[in-house]
């Protein structure tokens, strides 16, 4: 029997935890595919409902609304993140090799985590990269930021500016530099994909060479 992994959630987030019962785990499985083919300006509760033979009376007794819905799996995923970056990094004492670890983490494929038998990991991670920042570029970030909704992604940017403090504790901007790996790493896979005079690995679409370039950046910039 394989073991389920749990990540913690804001409760502010939903009207009735989706965890709690088959509908609820259903309407997040169906929601990431839906969001992953069509976007999410396309995506609504109407299609959601037809999607898992539901009502929409009956997703929105889960979420109140679809943007709450987008914040929910978006910090799910940095949840998730987070856990793997920990495990992965638990035994490596060296924080140079534990950063460049994380960069490789950061902007590398997912697979599917089997532990997560309602969350698909690998159409999450796409959807991160293309649909991840509307979570928060909202006229309502304040508001929705006062209720702790971006938790996890400040903690997982902590996390990586503690290691990059670690590296070289001299450097005076660790935070900024942490968030900025966050999303150079799906900026620029997003523009090998689809924006490609913007990026320098259009031609190869090779997500090594992504890692590289922000092994380059950040190591160049902390001078260890």
């Amino acid at each position: 029997m394989k073991l389920q992994l749990h990540i913690e959630m804001n409760e502010a987030l939903y009207l009735r935890n989706p965890e709690s019962s088959e509908l609820g785990k259903n309407i997040i499985k169906h929601s990431i595919e839906l969001i992953y083919q069509h976007g999410f300006e396309s995506f609504t509760f109407k299609k959601l409902a037809e999607s898992i033979g539901t009502t929409e009376a009956g997703v929105y007794r889960y979420f109140e609304n679809k943007h709450r819905l987008l914040i929910y799996i978006v910090t799910w995923y940095w949840g998730w993140l987070e856990f793997q970056i920990r495990f992965q990094t638990n035994n490596l004492k060296d924080p140079a090799v534990r950063l460049r670890k994380v960069i490789k983490l950061l902007a590398s494929t997912v697979e599917d985590d089997e532990r997560t038998s309602y969350v698909n990991e690998a159409l999450l991670h796409q959807i991160v990269i293309s649909e991840g920042s509307k979570a928060y570029l909202t006229n309502h970030v304040e508001e929705d930021n006062k209720h702790q909704f971006f938790k996890p992604y400040k903690d997982l940017c902590s996390l990586v500016g503690d290691i990059i403090a670690e590296c070289n504790p001299k450097y005076k901007y660790p935070k900024s530099l942490a968030s900025t790996i966050l999303e150079m790493a799906h900026f620029q896979n997003f523009f090998m994909h689809h924006l490609p005079s913007l990026t320098d690995f259009a031609k190869s679409k090779d997500e090594t060479k992504i890692v590289a370039f922000l092994n380059d950046l950040v190591f160049s910039s902390i001078k260890y």
